[in-house]
């Protein structure tokens, strides 16, 4: 993966609350005619599709609703949609959700406009000839940012994720209306949030970082460590959605042009290989990753705690990073993220296999320490969890 320094974006982005409304008239302003949504089954049962539907109806559009989109959405989610769009004689996409709805759009615009089959997009950057039909991304969690990013993530029959790097597939258009993410529970926000941190760590000590990505990543920084414990206390601080949804923003902005790291790596192997929520995998990787990563940037890691709020006055660069990672840990253990692997039902002798997947995902080409293989497998022990923790000190 040859990265280019620059900054990606959608060509618009709408933020704040009540935004939403405004996504029938911008397909229309793309040329859409008859849109097809992308969405899962969740938002699909609680209304809210119905909900966007009408409001591009209002605008003069026909619709159809796909709600195959599902967590780790499958290249079977992706070939089913494909049916979807085809079927109802569709010339446009919207996604509407987090990330599990954004990358499956993605997935049915890449095949519909250059045909193919997924994984041919991901064996290299800008693989698509094509451009993706017009597409709006309605967004609903704070954490992926899928709806801005020039990323795709697919998971094989085989449990492998592929991950798709093309500015192609950049939405025309994000909407983030913090009205849409009230509704998220305690252990989503809390999920997606730490995501969304992930998201700007990685990118401010990534070897591709520059200005315009440190600067979207410190303000992400700063944002989440605020706002992330009160949107999880209290899903109606419509304050705590809004900075969220900036923040997550921001974030999505840095990796966009900065890439990640080791914590994806990480996360991309247990997500695949267990199906398991990434922003859960992605906070438990984060604080051990981060210690481990530490002395190739310690300077870097030294702000990261400083916009976390930490006083590092009179600390070495070293101790002011240490202090950093403390902070993650604290903030992943005050929202609730469970201790490790463990309790997700990972079992320790499935750890060889994950950090031989890690080994293979392509973002560790951006982490700014190299690991090995023995390294990777010392850091799938710690984020094991407790039980493993124990038995390897002897109690």
């Amino acid at each position: 993966m040859q990265p280019i320094n620059g900054v990606f974006m959608p060509n618009t982005s709408l933020l704040g609350v009540g935004c939403s409304k405004a996504a029938g008239a911008q397909l229309a302003g793309l040329g859409a005619t008859k849109t097809l949504i992308v969405t899962d089954k969740g938002l699909a049962k609680l209304g809210v599709a119905d909900k966007i539907k009408a409001v591009l109806e209002e605008a003069g559009l026909k619709v159809a609703i796909f709600d195959g989109a599902e967590p780790n959405p499958t290249e079977l989610n992706v070939a089913d949609g494909v049916k979807a769009y085809q079927q109802n004689g569709c010339d446009s996409l919207l996604s509407l959700g987090g990330g599990s709805s954004h990358d499956c759009c993605k997935g049915v615009g890449l095949i519909v406009s250059n045909g193919g089959k997924i994984s041919e997009f991901a064996l290299g950057v800008d693989v698509a000839k094509k451009p993706l039909p017009p597409f709006v991304a309605v967004n609903t969690t704070a954490g992926t940012a899928s709806e801005v990013t020039r990323f795709c993530v697919i998971t094989s029959p085989e449990h492998v994720k592929y991950v798709i790097c093309d500015w192609k597939v950049m939405p025309k258009v994000s909407l983030n209306d913090p009205e849409l993410m009230a509704g998220m529970p305690p252990g989503m926000t809390a999920a997606t949030g730490m995501d969304a941190l992930t998201h700007a760590i990685e990118a401010y000590v990534s070897k591709f970082h520059n200005p315009a990505a440190d600067a979207s990543a410190i303000g992400a920084i700063q944002l989440i460590t605020k706002y992330l414990r009160p949107a999880v206390a209290n899903g109606q601080d419509m304050e705590a959605r809004e900075m969220m949804a900036y923040g997550q923003f921001l974030a999505g902005l840095a990796f966009n042009s900065a890439v990640l790291g080791l914590v994806h790596s990480m996360a991309h192997s247990a997500g695949g290989k267990f199906n398991l929520p990434h922003g859960v995998c992605n906070a438990i990787c984060l604080p051990i990753a981060c210690e481990w990563n530490l002395i190739a940037c310690p300077e870097r890691f030294a702000a990261i705690a400083a916009a976390m709020g930490e006083d590092i006055t009179g600390l070495t660069p070293m101790e002011a990073g240490a202090k950093g990672v403390a902070a993650m840990r604290k903030l992943s253990q005050d929202v609730g993220i469970p201790s490790g692997f463990a309790e997700l039902g990972v079992k320790e002798s499935d750890l060889p296999a994950l950090a031989e997947l890690t080994m293979k995902d392509g973002t560790n080409f951006f982490t700014p320490r190299t690991p090995i293989a023995k390294d990777i497998l010392q850091l799938w022990q710690k984020a094991f969890g407790a039980p493993l923790a124990a038995a390897a000190a002897g109690k």
